[in-house]
């Protein structure tokens, strides 16, 4: 990497201050595992016991994507472990676990002046950031891409210590000898882990570490329908039986609980409440005051909770969240805004009226929605804050807590829980800072946890938008020209200001009129199109936003493919063909386009054969992940049946086929659930939609079959589990309109627009 004396010195980090040379430095950390009683620590990702057991950590928050299974089985597979005796453990909060491609591909968020110094995944001086600040954020399918090769490193060197202790009793070669299954052997000499671990501390590996020639991987022929996985997720077991431990199940000695009630989204005070009402509840405690939030504490939730709806507290507004603003603030800025240009190909002149055809579309706000509400236990001692909570952010939720109690930060401890579901809503942890105050002034640990009501009140949605798309076309009909134009919340922009500057939701919305090429990526088509503009229009609303699943790509490939799709038909031709046409400089995504036709017995999309396609391709610095998907849908009178799904995928090297399957599957569900409901309008600044019952989330008997294939790539790997949601909707949609409905131009397609 090439870097000016000028190129370091107008760079930015997070508070804005100069780039000086000295981030680019080495860091070096504590060691962040404790080894127990019977265990060698060996590094950063693993100690091993003197029984044989292998201890991981994981860094990312483990919330149902299997994360803690894959990067154990990297270390197993490279170490040459026993997979009955691999045990994972959250790791600490720690530079020596930092997210570097992700931090390069945020770049513009923290370093906003010279964001492609840091760009790319090898990038120094993202890895140099992500020490500094021990960006550990679980975001955007980053983690193998952040992870694998440090872990492999990492048992590569546990495994050459182990071998050297081995080769050291049998006065052999250490290279002559092999680990497999917790056994190093040489010939018919044959020694465990367990028996040579205390040995092996006292040896240095090489350096560099000397990896095994082929990484950990799975192709589908070795896996054949029905057998059972060679590397079964580890949290299962513990998820069945009741014994794997969330936020919520925390329990500290003299602990106490709480509930809460907050304002409205906006600019909203606590108002007056009745305290008297709730002297008769039993096991009540006290009342906790916060700026826009009243607690209640008890013996128990419930008695927390009841307390409340009997105070039912008031909140002083002065500005709300309402639909009918927000969708009349999107149309003109959608109409008269300043656009700000994010991708620009060929002739811009070509995009200029009369069009040959243009939509308009419209994007509702998409509550979170996970099954696990928002839950935080936290204890205060003189010198110790101490919490117990799921973040995907786990620095920035220990800088939020010591900035709010007026601590050092190293006086806050956060023991990571695991998430049932987030979908991005836990990259935001205001329940946090509530839990560390309540508790410091109760005097006593307390547990928070948000009610499904209060969940949806203070989640911060999917932005809403509003696009034009208007294209024009040559004489056969192939698109020729294409412009799309998206007014929206610059919403990427504002979530990094509460990530790295630690603004309230209110102050971040001070980022929304920015153009937001981040949160726009996913409209740059992955077909070649020989002119093209996609622009920004940032909107400010009187709603704060946030990040959910899909992101960028859900918003784009909604928008693409539903329109391309109406070309297609609009010029007479199919639509697999119609998309092959413009396709020839990614070969991998039209394979996976005909493989996906050919599973489905695909039928053209014909009037009446409820089939429809979609594809796209989503890029994380320079990894690379593609998906095509023809979904068979209808309606009937229970409203929209998708019957089934097959999806075909190009996601390079498979770590894991179950868990890259599953990962798929609940990607198309989710996106299933995005078009059936899961949105909300606003009125007073409170969701009209807040219990799981009312956002229209597809029922067991609502799962259509799912087909999943995977293409053999040996590319880095690409985490599939945003690309299924994705496609999920554009799909439905041209399948719906095949089984002879109306074009749909709104999400969900419940509500129709224009």
């Amino acid at each position: 990497m090439q870097l000016s004396r000028r190129g370091i010195l107008i760079g930015t980090g997070t508070a804005g201050g100069l780039l000086v040379a000295w981030a680019l430095l080495p860091r070096r950390f504590d060691p962040p595992l404790a080894a127990g009683e019977g265990e060698h620590t060996f590094n950063a990702w693993l100690r091993i016991g003197q029984d044989g057991v292998v201890t991981v950590a994981v860094p990312d928050l483990e919330m149902g994507q299997g994360i803690s299974t894959l990067i154990a089985q990297i270390v197993a597979v490279e170490l040459g472990a026993d997979w009955r005796q691999i045990a994972v453990e959250p790791a600490p909060v720690s530079g020596a676990y930092a997210n570097a491609p992700l931090a390069a591909a945020w770049r513009s968020l923290w370093m906003p002046l010279a964001p492609d110094l840091a760009a790319g995944e090898d990038s120094v001086l993202a890895k140099r950031f992500g020490e500094r600040e021990a960006f550990m954020v679980t975001a955007d399918g980053s983690s193998l891409a952040a992870h694998e090769a440090a872990a492999r490193a990492a048992a590569a060197a546990a495994r050459a210590m182990l071998t050297m202790a081995a080769a050291e009793r049998w006065d052999v070669a250490w290279e002559e000898c092999e680990a497999q299954g917790g056994f190093v052997t040489h010939g018919k000499q044959k020694a465990s882990f367990a028996e040579l671990v205390e040995e092996a501390t006292g040896f240095d590996p090489p350096d560099p570490p000397v990896l095994r020639p082929a990484a950990a991987a799975e192709r589908a022929v070795d896996q054949p329908e029905g057998a059972r996985p060679a590397f079964p997720r580890l949290d299962l077991p513990a998820k069945v039986d009741g014994g794997y431990i969330f936020a919520g199940d925390v329990r500290l000695p003299d602990m106490v609980f709480a509930a809460i009630r907050h304002a409205p989204l906006g600019e909203a005070k606590l108002g007056t409440y009745a305290a008297k009402n709730a002297a008769g509840v039993k096991g009540m405690l006290r009342l906790v005051e916060g700026p826009d939030w009243l607690a209640a504490v008890a013996r128990d939730w419930w008695s927390a909770e009841r307390a409340l709806t009997l105070i039912a507290p008031n909140f002083a507004a002065q500005q709300k969240s309402d639909s009918a603003a927000i969708e009349r603030l999107l149309g003109e800025a959608l109409r008269t805004g300043d656009g700000s240009i994010i991708a620009e190909n060929g002739d811009a002149a070509m995009l200029h009226a009369p069009f040959d055809h243009a939509r308009l579309y419209r994007i509702a706000p998409a509550l979170h929605a996970p099954l696990e509400t928002a839950s935080a236990t936290a204890r205060i001692s003189d010198d110790k804050i101490e919490l117990w909570i799921a973040s995907q952010a786990p620095q920035a939720t220990r800088k939020a807590v010591a900035d709010a109690l007026g601590r050092a930060l190293d006086q806050v401890v956060l023991y990571p829980a695991p998430a049932g579901g987030s979908f991005d809503a836990r990259l935001d942890t205001p329940h946090a800072v509530e839990a560390a105050i309540i508790a410091r002034e109760v005097g006593k640990p307390v547990q928070l946890t948000w009610s499904r009501w209060q969940e949806a009140v203070r989640d911060l949605p999917r932005a809403p938008a509003q696009a034009a798309l208007v294209a024009k076309t040559a004489q056969d009909g192939s698109l020729a020209a294409l412009k799309v134009r998206v007014a929206m919340p610059a919403t990427t922009a504002e979530f990094g200001a509460r990530l790295f500057e630690g603004a309230d939701p209110l102050a971040a919305r001070a980022a929304q009129d920015r153009a937001d090429p981040l949160a726009m990526a996913g409209c740059i088509p992955p077909y070649t199109i020989p002119h093209l503009v996609v622009e920004h229009v940032p909107v400010a609303l009187p709603l704060s936003t946030g990040r959910l699943r899909g992101n960028a790509a859900a918003l784009g490939c909604f928008l693409i493919e539903t329109f391309v799709d109406e070309l297609a038909a609009r010029s007479g031709r199919e639509g697999l063909s119609y998309r092959m046409a413009m396709l020839g400089q990614d070969i991998r995504l039209a394979t996976c386009l005909q493989r996906a036709a050919t599973l489905a017995e695909w039928s053209g999309g014909r009037g009446g054969s409820g089939q429809g396609l979609a594809c796209h391709r989503m890029m994380l610095n320079d990894r690379a992940g593609r998906i095509a998907l023809v979904a068979s849908a209808r309606r009937d009178e229970r409203g929209i049946r998708v019957d089934k799904l097959t999806a075909v995928l190009d996601i390079g090297r498979v770590v894991n086929l179950d868990i890259a399957r599953q990962q798929v599957e609940g990607g198309l569900l989710f996106g299933l659930g995005l078009v059936r409901g899961q949105t909300t309008a606003y009125a007073d600044g409170l969701p009209l939609s807040g219990r799981l019952s009312q956002l229209g989330l597809p029922l067991l008997a609502d799962c259509p079959e799912i087909d999943v294939e995977f293409m053999e790539g040996n590319a880095p790997p690409f985490d599939p589990g945003e690309l299924g949601v994705a496609v999920a909707a554009p799909a439905i949609a041209n399948a719906l309109f095949s089984a002879g409905n109306t074009r749909a131009h709104a999400l969900p397609l419940t509500g129709e627009f224009g």
